[in-house]
């Protein structure tokens, strides 16, 4: 290999400034990228409040039913107009009518949903974690929850009378059996491995129980109460519309016989707002007792 050397007289190039000038190419040629970052799709579309497009479905659908009502598409006997619901709903709020039967209807609700809770999870608990319980438990209550609870609204008259122990019965027998299937298979559906995982932990059967089965049943348990809120208020209706002498069904008793489908409309959205309520704070409950467990919120 040959050394080739510069010409006396010749400038000797500085290594250093080379190497500076060789270093400085890919800073210049990265500066002269114009790098974008990467946004996702969702976030390049105009966000729209979320009240906002809760809220348009509901007004849209009243702007359309006053409009039929203004242009006599529907008439008064068959469907009162938006503006006179609301009047007539101030009318009963002044008179002390809809408050009071509400109170009335809100009781029966707590006191059947009670009761509805406490058989229904305790039967569950009995089912789903015995097998000798399962045994016992489980076929008759498939036998019953597959019976309409409504057919058996005059046998709880001749058992119980025409008073409030019929009602709150119909509504403990709606409220049972959603919150015993879900709680059953709550427990039932609990990942086998974190059993044993429990077990070679040192826990005892009530430690497992505690700590494993029932906070992995807690989310079926919720989704259950959910649903027995929902068969709450529909028995209500019946319940309340059979030999009673106060609450919202009766008031609607009343409307229907004098044609009043103002009153009737009044007292259906006070039926959907108790059941959205109700909805409202299961759910809130569901976020805080589950804090532990990160699910899909949606997109």
């Amino acid at each position: 290999m040959s050394i080739s050397h510069a010409p006396p007289g010749s400038p000797v190039p500085d290594i250093s400034e080379t190497s500076r000038q060789g270093a400085a190419e890919p800073t210049t040629a990265a500066a002269v990228l114009d790098l974008e970052p990467i946004v996702p799709a969702s976030s390049r579309r105009t966000r729209v409040p979320r009240w906002l497009r809760r809220t348009t479905g509901p007004v849209l659908l009243l702007a359309l039913w006053q409009l039929l009502s203004g242009t006599g598409v529907l008439t008064a006997d068959v469907l009162a107009s938006p503006g006179r619901i609301a009047q007539v709903a101030g009318d009963m709020i002044a008179d002390g009518s809809l408050t009071s039967a509400m109170a009335t209807s809100l009781q029966r609700v707590a006191g059947g949903l009670l009761l509805g809770t406490l058989v229904g999870v305790g039967l569950a608990l009995v089912s789903g974690l015995f097998r000798v319980g399962e045994d016992i438990v489980d076929a008759p209550v498939q036998m019953l929850r597959t019976v309409p609870f409504v057919g058996l609204i005059p046998l709880f008259i001749i058992w119980f009378g025409i008073g409030e122990a019929p009602k709150i019965a119909i509504i403990t027998l709606g409220v049972t059996f959603p919150l015993y299937l879900n709680v059953y298979a709550g427990i039932r559906g609990v990942d086998s491995q974190l059993i044993e995982a429990g077990e070679s932990l040192g826990l005892s059967r009530w430690g497992l129980v505690r700590h494993v089965i029932l906070p992995g049943a807690l989310p079926g348990a919720m989704t259950g109460l959910r649903y027995s809120l929902g068969i709450a208020w529909l028995a209500l209706v019946f319940a309340e519309q059979v030999n009673a002498d106060s609450g919202i069904g009766f008031l609607m008793v009343q409307a229907r016989d004098f044609l009043r489908t103002d009153v009737i409309v009044v007292c259906l959205i006070v039926y959907a707002f108790l059941g959205l309520l109700a909805d409202f704070i299961v759910r809130s409950l569901e976020r805080l007792l589950l804090q532990w467990r990160p699910t899909f919120t949606g997109r």
